[in-house]
């Protein structure tokens, strides 16, 4: 099947996978986009299957990732999704091998996952089928995964600020989101708000607008995180299901 390449060419009259069928989300949808156009100038590259399903693979080198990490010359695996019919036809694979022909020149390739299959996270046993090795970690399931191209280069890092699974706010909700997914925008200012409000339980909620805030975060992901107490609770858009057991 045919590789789609999104640009500002051609991303007005192309879908970008998630959420082209969810009406809710409109609004999300519009800015994810337009963050993609805004990082399409720092090299971000995202890629799908020329179908209407969720298949593709988003990287961007590790100069410019949002990403609380420190290294040099490595590609950054933003968000990388083969889902539904389109899994075991080796669609992953050739996604991945993309991103590989546009890393040729660096280091390696890095990526954000965890110690098992997670929501919005790359399968990590797909990572450590195609040869990358767990590299770094950070509190409470986090793990950086990588794979050299150049034997003699040193892995990135998380960085020490990001690995304490805590944020510093004690008093009670508090999210961060960014526009990176088309998802998070309706939920955190619809669903998280009103639950919130419901439970009478203060919220605060912290937008991710740049590359600065996103190495500030105290978890080394971006998308989508919920706390409470200070505790992180979940990287899942599902208030009821996560937080009701600890605020009743």
């Amino acid at each position: 099947m045919e590789i789609l390449n999104l640009s500002d060419k051609n991303i007005h009259e192309e879908h970008i996978c998630c959420a082209f069928s969810d009406k809710k989300c409109k609004d999300g949808y519009l800015k994810k986009k337009g963050w993609l156009k805004s990082e399409f100038k720092n090299a971000y590259s995202f890629k799908k299957l020329n179908v209407r399903g969720k298949v593709f693979i988003e990287y961007v080198p590790i100069e410019y990732s949002w990403l609380p990490l420190v290294g040099e010359n490595f590609m950054v695996i933003n968000c990388f999704w083969v889902a539904g019919k389109f899994k075991g036809q080796g669609n992953g694979k050739n996604l991945l091998q993309e991103c590989l022909n546009d890393a040729k020149n660096m280091d390696g390739i890095v990526a954000i996952s965890s110690d098992k299959k997670r929501p919005f996270m790359t399968d990590p046993s797909f990572l450590k089928y195609m040869g990358f090795e767990i590299i770094d970690e950070a509190a409470p399931f986090f793990k950086l995964w990588g794979l050299k191209t150049n034997t003699t280069a040193n892995f990135p890092k998380i960085r020490n600020s990001a690995k304490s699974g805590s944020c510093s706010n004690k008093n009670g909700i508090t999210a961060y989101y960014s526009n990176t997914c088309p998802f998070t925008e309706f939920y955190t200012n619809n669903l998280l708000r009103e639950y919130a409000k419901a439970k009478n339980v203060p919220l605060t909620v912290h937008h991710i607008k740049n590359k600065i805030d996103g190495h500030n975060m105290p978890i080394p992901w971006i998308i989508n995180s919920v706390f409470y107490k200070g505790e992180l609770v979940t990287l899942e858009m599902k208030p009821n299901k996560h937080l009701d057991k600890l605020i009743g």
